[in-house]
């Protein structure tokens, strides 16, 4: 064999090596060691069973996928009100070069996701608007850089796994005349989802330019707006006041859960 042949096959042995290797697509789910990051969308703010400060739950969609697949580890990071950069501090010690699959929701809190909220729940249709404003700004000037930092790092702490990164639901439904109490008028919920798009266009071009899954969920929430007739989300809650706004059991169940298996598939 001459030199340049033996050179190629080892050139063809090294990427099949590689293929092979570094996704847990190769395996079957029982042998991936799993590891849950993100914020509140990710914890299970929203769903039965919350536990402490992080408000985790295994009824949210990391911990359904757990108990449908039974990886050979699981474990749940995630944690209500994390930014990118709590993520950056606090998480990615659970990362290791075994980690065979992430999945991570970041960049809501980023941009004042509670804070916008709760402005236009109080203020006019105009305040709305504006608050909106502010925030699509700093989604410009400052959440990419953000999002690509978290991507390197968790990247760099897990170099073989598969990362699926998960968008934002659209919250609310626009079409009916009325919200409920303090429910938000048409033209602020209008606004609202503008503001969820957008922010869903960044965090896909960064999570795309990683080289990481992208898993839009939007189609999987699709009719399950708030304030439609079969919402996978709450709306302004009493009771706690930490579930408003977060999907339901079953919007992890019928959403975020379909929209990760998509991803792995």
């Amino acid at each position: 064999m001459s030199r340049r042949t033996t050179a190629l096959a080892c050139l063809v042995s090294s990427v099949l090596l590689t293929v092979l290797t570094a996704t847990p697509a190769a395996a079957s789910p029982a042998d991936w060691d799993y590891i849950a990051l993100g914020d509140s969308y990710s914890s299970g703010v929203g769903t039965s069973g919350q536990t402490g400060t992080c408000m985790r739950s295994m009824n949210a969609y990391p911990g359904l996928w757990s108990t449908a697949h039974s990886p050979a580890s699981f474990r749940s990071v995630a944690c209500s009100g994390a930014t990118t950069s709590s993520l950056r501090s606090s998480q990615l010690s659970a990362l290791s070069t075994g980690t065979d699959l992430v999945s991570v929701t970041i960049g809501g809190n980023d941009v004042g996701f509670a804070s916008t909220i709760m402005t236009c729940t109080l203020v006019s249709d105009a305040g709305c608007a504006a608050k909106v404003a502010d925030a699509l700004e700093l989604l410009d000037e400052e959440i990419p850089a953000a999002l690509d930092a978290t991507y390197r790092d968790i990247r760099a702490k897990a170099p073989n796994a598969k990362v699926v990164v998960l968008g934002y639901p659209i919250l609310f439904d626009e079409s009916a005349p009325s919200c409920g109490f303090a429910g938000m008028s048409i033209p602020k919920r209008k606004t609202l989802n503008n503001g969820a798009v957008e922010l869903n266009k960044v965090i896909e071009a960064r999570a795309r330019a990683a080289a990481f899954t992208w898993s839009d969920v939007t189609d999987d929430f699709a009719g399950h707006g708030i304030c439609g007739p079969s919402p996978w989300l709450h709306g302004l809650e009493l009771f706690p006041p930490t579930d408003s706004f977060h999907p339901t059991g079953t919007g992890h169940r019928s959403g975020y859960l379909p929209a990760l298996e998509s991803a792995l598939n």
